[in-house]
């Protein structure tokens, strides 16, 4: 049969039978997920409980896919947590921003509020700009209010080189919102360059392309750079927000490089 069906259609019913598999998985995920206890923030989906994914069961949005970092961020946005000054009215509108590996979840809320909106990516082929982080000569200095990158820098070989230029293209006071996975405290950043193996650096830093694994010291990395730091965690949102919101994994995980304590950094010039 393979002989009588040119490749281009057979590739064209592939993507239509895995585009049709993946919505019916999701749909009968959804119906298995019915009820009211927990709530997504980012997307208004209710639920009884979240999804799961590799590392912590009840985390993930079953509708969006929204992780904890995309729902903590949203609920700071959103002023749950009583700053203003980090609420989107503040710190998002009418803004020059630079969303660096820009999620699916996040992108159309930053871009209604900004005033100009650009994605950047070393790799991605939908965003506006390709960037090496670590070295944008094509940027201006004091271009951006805010500059956006979550779970962005561990999968950058000279972070602090990356932050220098993050600190160069804000404007006076502008701000970076970053995430990165860290191991749970105490910890300190664990790195090796001459980690080039994928499944190397899968057991050591946690996955197949990061670089380091995060400890407590990434806002000492940041103050060294210049920066002024706000961390925002789930300790600043009352326990029923916590637990409806899915603002940090219902079960802890095991796991030696899990994430367990997510916290969204805002970096001030």
């Amino acid at each position: 049969m393979r002989r009588f069906i040119p490749l281009t259609i057979r590739r064209f019913l592939g993507g239509a039978y895995h585009r049709w598999q993946s919505a019916h998985v999701k749909r009968k995920l959804l119906r298995s997920l019915k009820g009211n206890s927990v709530e997504c923030n980012v997307c208004g989906w209710e639920g009884r409980a979240f999804a799961d994914d590799h590392w912590h069961p009840g985390t993930v949005c079953p509708k969006c896919g929204s992780q904890v970092r995309h729902r903590l961020l949203t609920a700071a946005l959103d002023g749950l947590g009583g700053n203003s000054a980090l609420a989107e009215s503040a710190l998002l509108v009418g803004k020059d921003i630079l969303h660096f590996a820009p999620e699916r979840q996040l992108r159309q809320r930053i871009k209604k509020a900004s005033k100009k909106y650009v994605t950047a990516d070393y790799d991605r082929g939908d965003c506006d700009l390709k960037l090496d982080m670590s070295s944008m000569p094509s940027i201006e200095a004091d271009s951006f209010d805010v500059v956006i990158a979550c779970d962005v820098l561990e999968h950058v070989p000279d972070d602090i080189a990356a932050m220098r230029e993050l600190h160069r293209i804000l404007h006076p006071r502008g701000i970076a919102i970053l995430s990165v996975p860290q191991m749970d405290p105490p910890a300190t950043t664990d790195a090796d360059p001459s980690v080039t193996d994928p499944l190397q650096r899968e057991s050591r830093f946690g996955q197949k392309d990061h670089v380091r694994m995060y400890g407590d010291d990434f806002i000492n990395r940041l103050q060294a750079t210049g920066f002024s730091v706000t961390t925002v965690t789930e300790n600043d949102f009352i326990a029923d927000e916590v637990s409806r919101l899915g603002l940090k994994p219902p079960i802890p995980s095991s796991q030696r490089l899990a994430t367990n304590f997510r916290r969204i950094y805002f970096a001030r010039k």
